[in-house]
């Protein structure tokens, strides 16, 4: 990866004249952005030299710390990797420091200028080889859930939902698709859309999902699927700054809380071949597409068990899989069915495609593109075939089947030699050490509740 036109950092800051200092992102194995902050004076610089970073900033759990079985920690010295600017994601951050403040994505490469094995996005970019090689473009979008939670916590310290800017009164009621609620949180909704428009990042719709303070942002689907997982955890990071600015935070756990509905990220996906033709619409408009559809829907679901680790990352992403509230419990597909896994949606022929429903919206976008991309090309490949779509409601039809164990879910993934073989061995062993260790940390945190049920009573 060389190294990018000094031109696009000297043109943005002739631009952005009152830009005193520009933050370089790169997201870690939970998505999480780390990096470092540069004054306006040494841009230039970062995209002519790179930025050196620690090949252990892949290494870090959720709190930061250096998970050592990794690998990528002091038993290999701890040494640095380059990171390069991502082109075209250099802009303003105007929620920061009234506008004084942008930002620019990285990517990590070996000194060669190879790709960094352990960085999610050269990991997508590896499964993305494979669509090139076969003259297939994927044409993605994603959908993003999160709740808007009060700074200020219960009379228990727990999480609670925000007072309307509005009324002034707690949220309490699902209001599922209501404007009026849109309407009371204008103002913050409003402020993203001006700050996503600053960053060229392409919104699309924004709508009140089915619990109290909880909302879904759609981007618009985009032919470059590197692109469009930059845009995905640029907005979740633009999201999260302008919610403190509005008084309130917002959290993209997959669970905030037990007994209300999780937060996902859906996934649209088609393909298109060399002339720009979508190989998933039939030509006799059969809604369930061509047989390369229905191969990619059977990868999907081949693979599905195998890919929960990396569509629920962490302790809590498995609490939102519980029956009743519209998530996926088996591995199931169905047109125009939102109790299935794998959903085709209604509308025009030519915009026929997948939506994935399963992971949660705690993942990282370019760990969950990669595999989802890596399950439809093995499906492909292999011409697979689909169980017979659902109608009706899959969560009467179908017991529930796909794991709920972290443990569980580990223990597939390293045993998937598909997922190994596209995301990369090395990859996995270092994910696969992450998660573990994180776990085991996890596992000695004794809950409220169990000091509640038990401490008496056994």
């Amino acid at each position: 990866m060389p190294p990018l036109p000094v031109d696009e950092a000297r043109d943005f800051l002739e631009r952005h004249p009152d830009i005193a200092s520009i933050d370089l992102l790169i997201s870690d194995l939970n998505g999480v952005q780390r990096g470092k902050r540069i004054p306006r004076e040494n841009l230039e610089k970062a995209y002519r030299d790179g930025v050196n970073l620690p090949a252990s900033v892949f290494a870090l759990d959720i709190l930061g710390n250096t998970i050592e079985e990794t690998g990528l920690g002091l038993s290999s010295g701890d040494g640095d990797r380059v990171c390069r600017p991502v082109a075209g994601t250099l802009m303003p951050s105007p929620w920061l420091r009234n506008g004084r403040q942008a930002q620019l994505l990285m990517t990590m490469v070996e000194v060669d200028d190879t790709p960094f094995f352990a960085d999610p996005r050269q990991v997508l970019s590896r499964v993305l080889e494979r669509f090139r090689r076969a003259g297939l473009k994927p044409v993605v979008a994603v959908e993003m859930e999160f709740y808007l939670v009060d700074r200020q916590r219960d009379d228990l310290g727990m999480t609670q939902p925000p007072c309307s800017p509005a009324s002034g009164e707690r949220a309490s009621h699902s209001q599922l698709y209501s404007i009026s609620e849109l309407d009371e949180y204008a103002d913050f909704l409003e402020e993203i859309h001006s700050a996503a428009r600053t960053q060229h990042l392409p919104l699309d719709t924004a709508l009140k999902e089915c619990a109290p303070g909880q909302f879904e942002i759609n981007l618009i689907h985009c032919d470059d699927a590197l692109a469009a997982c930059d845009s995905a955890v640029l907005l979740k990071r633009l999201i999260k700054g302008v919610a403190l600015r509005h008084g309130f935070e917002a959290t993209f756990m997959a669970k905030p809380y037990g007994e209300e509905a999780g937060s996902g990220t859906h996934v649209h996906i088609s393909l298109l071949d060399e002339a720009g033709h979508n190989i998933f619409a039939a030509e006799d408009q059969d809604p369930l597409g061509t047989p390369r559809l229905q191969q990619a829907v059977a990868g999907l679901l081949q693979l599905m068990p195998a890919s929960m680790a990396l569509f629920a990352p962490n302790l809590n992403s498995f609490r939102r899989f519980q029956p009743g509230l519209y998530v996926p419990m088996a591995p199931t597909w169905g047109y125009d069915n939102r109790s299935v896994a794998v959903r085709i949606p209604s509308g025009p022929n030519e915009a026929r495609r997948i939506e994935h429903r399963v992971a949660g919206a705690d993942v990282n976008p370019y760990l969950l593109m990669a595999t989802l991309l890596a399950a439809i090309d093995h499906g492909l490949q292999h011409r697979a075939t689909p169980p017979p779509a659902i109608t009706g409601n899959a969560y009467d039809q179908v017991a529930p089947s796909l794991t709920n164990s972290w443990c569980q879910a580990l223990a597939l993934l390293e045993e998937s030699e598909v997922l190994a073989e596209a995301l990369g061995r090395d990859f996995i062993h270092v994910f696969l050490a992450n998660r573990r260790a994180e776990r085991d940390r996890a596992m000695q945190a004794v809950s409220k509740l169990e000091y509640d049920w038990y401490l008496r009573h056994v």
